[in-house]
């Protein structure tokens, strides 16, 4: 007997391209609408204007964020920490309700994907050509298909960094500085770095992004249950799997509605089999849906051997649609977004902040008072300038404010400092006394803000 040879078994193989299928059907036009929206909001939201500013606009080197005529500075960081909660919990709810539909129609990474794949499908061809065009030798034609695609794609995604640093510069300043030649270090920076994020993640990585980096696939088994909305195959209908000729009812061969095309593997953007069952890599984009129902109208069968379903429903089990982590997560969803739209509402749009000089606790003047020194910092939120009146309650009657100017100027959604000097007469504060300064707007506007400070004089 001769030796066995040893087969050698690689752990780590080369990652075999997927070539997606051309699918058309109501799910198909869903997702192009999807993109469509999602990609024109992208685009088009840093162009528009809103009280003579761009309506969106994150102004970090001034810490001002223009959000639809509202200005937020970094006081108000709760609140977005309070938007991103809303967002994660949207997740859960929608996540335990219908399944991964953020994946199969919102999520950036299949969006940009989606544009991608059109990109490459007009310089390249259908899945066919393509597949044929990646195993040919390289000629003058392949050469120019491929650089056409590349060109789409490297501009695109040049075109995508652009507009995301037009969320952080003002996208008419940015633009004027692009077309002079003379954009700064930084916005550079970022129109490279997140174009060339684009072109990988949406070019190249495409589905290994959603199977090997993104966690969400990884935890949504946790929101899942037999009552979620999922992609599902009919097995009970669907098999025994086998091709026939039109005119043959299945059942009289032993067989089920399955023909066994594949068209539902091959439109998969994942590369995954939906025959086999409930899969991470399932992205819920109903491709393989579109696919079958082509097929089963070729067939003269009923649509929805694989469609949006439960897996109770699939095995003709009652599915219950409102189930206690269903309530759960929509109680918790309402009360947070009803508390931040109240806290959005009743945002205070003037802030006074007051910091005293530290160098000395407190100044002997030549004619005997007591001087404390603070710095004044007014924010005004609101998308109008006011003037603003210094006051101080709660410091003895003889107590005199001295101020640069007696009222300040405070430009729209901006902050001004003052000084403010505070002088009482000797011996009218012994130790240190607490008290407010006020800040009122003077041209009736209903804008007003206190802050606590403190007054140190000399312990007899």
């Amino acid at each position: 007997m001769g030796e066995a040879v040893p087969k050698v078994v690689h752990l780590y193989e080369a990652q075999r391209k997927i070539y997606p299928r051309e699918v058309s059907g109501r799910f198909n036009r869903w997702r192009v609408s999807a993109v469509a929206v999602l990609l024109g909001i992208f685009y088009g939201l840093p162009w528009l204007r809103w009280d003579n500013h761009q309506a969106l606009l994150f102004d970090l080197p001034a810490r001002k964020f223009h959000v639809f005529g509202l200005t937020f500075f970094p006081q108000d960081f709760f609140l977005l920490a309070w938007l991103l909660i809303i967002a994660a919990l949207s997740l859960f709810f929608f996540t335990a309700l219908a399944g991964r539909l953020w994946c199969g129609y919102a999520c950036p990474q299949t969006v940009w994907t989606q544009m991608f794949v059109w990109m490459e499908r007009l310089t390249e061809g259908t899945r066919q050509q393509r597949m044929k065009l990646d195993r040919a030798l390289w000629t003058a034609r392949k050469l120019l298909r491929k650089s056409a695609k590349q060109v789409l794609w490297i501009g695109f995604s040049l075109f995508t960094g652009y507009s995301f640093v037009g969320y952080f510069t003002p996208i008419h300043d940015l633009t004027r500085a692009v077309m002079d030649l003379s954009l700064g270090g930084w916005e550079l920076f970022w129109v490279g770095f997140y174009g060339f994020a684009t072109y990988g993640n949406a070019g190249h990585l495409r589905e290994q992004v959603c199977k090997y980096m993104c966690p969400y696939a990884r935890f949504q088994g946790a929101m899942f249950d037999r009552d979620t909305l999922v992609i599902a195959y009919d097995a009970t209908r669907g098999e025994r799997r086998g091709s026939r000729p039109r005119n043959v009812a299945p059942r009289t061969r032993g067989l089920g509605d399955c023909i066994d095309c594949t068209l539902c593997v091959q439109a998969c953007p994942t590369g995954i089999d939906i025959r086999k069952g409930l899969q991470l890599e399932c992205i819920a984009c109903a491709a393989c849906i579109d696919a079958c129902d082509s097929v089963m109208d070729q067939m003269h069968y009923p649509r929805g051997l694989i469609r949006y379903s439960t897996l109770n429903a699939v095995e003709r089990r009652p599915t219950r649609i409102w189930r206690p982590r269903i309530a759960i997560y929509g109680a918790a969803l309402a009360l947070l977004v009803s508390g931040f739209a109240l806290a959005v509402g009743m945002r205070q749009l003037m802030e006074l902040d007051v910091l005293r000089d530290r160098n000395a606790l407190y100044r002997t003047l030549g004619d005997g008072r007591i001087e404390n020194v603070y710095t004044v910092r007014i924010i005004n939120k609101d998308d109008a300038a006011h003037p603003i009146r210094l006051q101080a309650t709660g410091l003895p009657a003889d107590a005199e404010l001295d101020t640069d100017t007696a009222v300040l100027q405070v430009p729209a959604g901006a902050v001004m400092s003052a000084a403010l000097r505070v002088r009482v007469r000797a011996g009218s504060v012994s130790g240190s006394i607490g008290f407010e300064f006020i800040a009122t707007a003077q041209d009736g506007a209903a804008l007003a803000a206190r802050s606590p400070a403190r007054f140190f004089g000399p312990v007899p």
